[in-house]
């Protein structure tokens, strides 16, 4: 399976809280499957820490690439594909953010790892309990 956390997906795992579920967790962290991180994501966090609303130990690039490495997460990047994408999306969500995960996970053929109601509005897959 090919898996796109969210934001909220990736700093759970990283802090191993446990309000992300058993179902998500496994997933996340059996090998066979391909986890990604989306830039979007990476650039939310750094917004989040610049804001003060998620303090972080060290930079947002050291953070993520640090504990995107020690979960065997790969990035993704984000392009002119999934930006124009956006357009064909109903109007179910109006995160930026969030949108163009949808869009990515669309165009890629990705599972969606998240608790946002919303997100499973679209046609990606949502994996979360």
């Amino acid at each position: 399976m090919t898996l796109l956390v969210d934001t909220i997906t990736f700093l759970w795992l990283v802090s191993d809280d446990q309000r992300l579920p058993l179902r998500a967790r496994t997933a996340c962290r059996t090998p066979s499957n391909d986890v990604y991180l989306s830039a979007l994501s990476v650039w939310e966090i750094a917004i989040k820490n610049r804001l003060g609303k998620l303090p972080l130990p060290e930079t947002p690039e050291a953070f993520v690439a640090s504990r995107r490495r020690r979960l065997r997460i790969e990035p993704l990047p984000f392009d002119e594909r999934d930006a124009a994408h956006d357009v064909l999306l109903p109007p179910h969500h109006r995160d930026p953010f969030d949108r163009g995960l949808v869009s990515q996970a669309i165009l890629r053929g990705m599972t969606i790892v998240t608790n946002d109601p919303l997100i499973s509005r679209y046609p990606a897959p949502v994996l979360w309990s």
